[in-house]
């Protein structure tokens, strides 16, 4: 199935254009890149993030946070 082009805002656009350029790469394969850079940086946080929930203990971490302070309204304090 095929999906009509993206459309990015002229600003992203010609960033994009000129790093691609620098690149030496087309538009199409530097778009293609980061989109894969970000899926992988996105995947990549998900992992570590279920590992270090891994046998995390729930009643532990509602006491961590019951016993810190309240911040209060720091900017309305000045």
């Amino acid at each position: 199935m095929s999906q009509p082009g993206i459309t990015l805002p002229p600003s992203l656009r010609n960033a994009a254009e000129k790093f691609a350029e620098e690149d030496g790469v087309s538009l199409s394969q530097w778009v293609s890149i980061a989109v894969a850079q970000k899926i992988s940086s996105i995947e990549t946080a998900e992992a570590f993030f279920k590992r270090r929930a891994q046998g995390a203990d729930q009643i532990d971490f509602l006491e961590i946070l019951r016993s810190a302070p309240d911040p209060g309204d720091e900017l309305g304090a000045r």
